[in-house]
């Protein structure tokens, strides 16, 4: 049973950056009505925990150091509590994880690969040398992608796949975890000088929307869960006019429903709203997305979170369920926030 569950209140829990002045990992209450956070306690000894993944009873933390580590919590109490040290990744720059088939998955950017850590049944981390997969390539923007740098990594929705994102190589790559080992099935390429980003699956698991950093859009792929065979279809802007180098889009959220794609923009500090037409999607509106450099955005029980880094909050916002339009609520302090998850 979830640690909400066991107080009878809906937990959050926030990441954000030790280096930068953050508390480590943050756990928060979630009021019914409004959407709220109000914050219960922190818990440090972690560098920088700037990704969490929530699975049953344990929440686990990259750490986003050159070393790369991933932590595990139980979740006791008023908050998480450390499972055992941090184990290595065997990869610089852990920036997302997640959970998928006995094992903990980490994208990391500095290196450039994805790492599978093996769990034990009790959801621990296992002493275990961790399965590392090392992207290779490179885009045409000199100064980012003068290597592979993977951003994110997780499982489609029927569970077969792992599908890698690497801002890099403008690509994503299609994975699968066999016998104790990685094995590249595809690779399918983007627009180069995109920057993918993040993904986010539609509810009917048949199309995948990849926000791009290097340039504002989004990439609406067809996705084909019986061949693990992506392809990109159409491109969206999530921006009206921005000039170039201004404008560095960071987080994607499908509506449950998937009427709406929402995204987040740093520099511009926004959230874009998109309507879900057919294979495409059409701009709605832009909204202030409550802070400055919004890094990270989450949706639960129709409110969205946004973890804004620079300003140090995270704002909440309930959701038109007509027009898919966020509305400010409210806004909690965390220093130097980068994500917030909800169990």
């Amino acid at each position: 049973m979830a640690d909400g569950d066991r107080q009878g209140q809906r937990r959050a829990y926030i990441g954000s950056f030790t280096s930068a002045g953050g508390r480590g990992v943050l756990t928060a209450t979630v009021d019914p009505d409004s959407g709220a956070l109000t914050v219960l306690s922190s818990v440090g000894g972690v560098p920088d925990p700037s990704y969490l993944a929530l699975c049953a009873d344990m929440l686990y933390a990259v750490s986003e150091t050159a070393e790369g580590a991933v932590a595990a919590y139980r979740l006791d109490g008023d908050g998480p509590e450390l499972a055992g040290p941090p184990a290595a990744v065997g990869g610089s720059g852990p920036t997302h994880l997640s959970v998928h088939a006995g094992y903990v998955l980490t994208a990391n950017y500095g290196s450039g690969s994805v790492t599978a850590l093996p769990l034990r049944g009790d959801g621990t981390l296992a002493t275990a040398v961790p399965l590392v997969l090392r992207h290779e390539g490179s885009g045409p923007v000199p100064q980012r992608q003068e290597g592979p740098h993977a951003h994110q990594v997780q499982a489609d929705p029927c569970g077969r796949w792992v599908l890698s994102v690497d801002l890099g190589t403008d690509s994503v790559r299609v994975c699968v975890l066999e016998g104790g080992a990685w094995r590249l099935h595809r690779e399918t390429a983007l627009r180069p000088g995109s920057g993918p980003r993040h993904l986010a699956f539609h509810p009917d698991g048949d199309r995948a929307y990849v926000l791009n950093e290097l340039v504002p859009t989004v990439t609406m792929c067809r996705w084909d869960a019986g061949d693990g065979v992506l392809k990109p279809v159409a491109e969206t802007s999530v921006l009206s006019d921005v000039p170039v180098g201004e404008a560095y889009p960071s987080g994607v959220v499908v509506s449950p429903d998937g009427r709406f794609v929402w995204t987040a923009t740093r520099g511009q500090d926004v959230l874009s709203v998109l309507a879900v037409e057919g294979d495409g999607l059409r701009q709605v509106t832009t909204v202030p997305c409550g802070g400055v450099w919004p890094r990270a955005i989450a949706w639960s029980e129709g409110y969205l979170y946004v973890a804004n880094e620079r300003s140090g909050d995270v704002t909440w916002f309930a959701v038109d369920p007509d027009s898919g339009v966020p509305r400010r609520g409210g806004s909690v302090a965390v220093p130097a926030a980068s994500c917030v998850v909800f169990g």
